[in-house]
């Protein structure tokens, strides 16, 4: 259907009525591609698939996890400031996991697209308190992706505040690393080396997959204890695994 049509019918229609046709339009065709990560990624029409090609990554991590009523947190919720629009990448997560509990938070409000097994909080991702109180009602959260403001000091406050209340063997994602390398979202390239980025920050936490072997009288300071197993870069991702 064009998008002409689509802007037409959605124009005429009370939202309730149209989204109760979208919801189901998509449910019928996600029905049969429940195992095909890719292809509801394109039902749900999230950017996940056909912007950034997420999927063969998740798949490769997600797919041991996928009959498991495992917890979800998504940082961002995406349609910006309208409060009907967004949600694409929660109803896939939905679909693909369906033991599981998915949980939104935005700094816009977006309660009418929560849904049943689909909870949606309205808050700031560099707000320890608030992340930390998600948290308590919702978790802990067996995966967690970082889709949200992409600046630099909100992905490493994130990370620092939720990363130790996950389970053990969680999984956290960081979509869109790219941006660590741009002054829009506090990161840089000409001085890569150097910015507070997100890249620069995971790869000095690299060094933590081996800390049982630190000799500890050699360090001059301290890096946190934050029980990371492993640490995995793709193009724009990054995952850790933890303990």
């Amino acid at each position: 259907m064009s998008s002409f049509f689509k802007n037409a019918i959605r124009a005429v229609l009370p939202w309730k009525v149209y989204w109760g046709l979208k919801r189901f339009r998509e449910e019928s065709r996600a029905y049969l591609s429940s195992d095909d990560l890719t292809r509801l990624a394109q039902i749900y029409k999230t950017d996940k698939g056909w912007k950034h090609n997420y999927m063969p990554v998740y798949l490769q991590w997600f797919a041991s996890l996928r009959h498991k009523p495992i917890r979800l947190l998504e940082i961002g919720v995406g349609g910006y400031d309208k409060p009907h629009l967004g949600g694409d990448s929660l109803r896939m997560w939905k679909s693909y996991f369906r033991k599981g509990v998915i949980t939104g938070i935005d700094i816009h409000e977006k309660s009418a697209l929560s849904e049943d097994r689909i909870r949606i909080y309205q808050g700031d991702q560099s707000d320890k308190n608030f992340l930390r109180e998600v948290s308590e009602k919702e978790g802990p959260f067996d995966i967690i992706i970082d889709d949200g403001s992409h600046l630099q000091s909100h992905i490493i406050t994130s990370f620092e505040t939720l990363f130790p209340l996950m389970k053990p063997g969680g999984i956290y994602v960081i979509e869109d690393s790219q941006t660590s390398y741009r002054s829009s979202y506090e990161g840089s390239t000409s001085e890569m080396d150097t910015v507070q980025s997100a890249m620069n920050y995971f790869i000095q936490r690299v060094h933590h997959v081996n800390k049982t072997v630190w000799v500890k009288e050699d360090l001059k300071r301290e890096l946190p204890q934050d029980d990371i197993g492993a640490i995995a870069f793709y193009h724009n991702l990054i995952f850790v695994k933890k303990i």
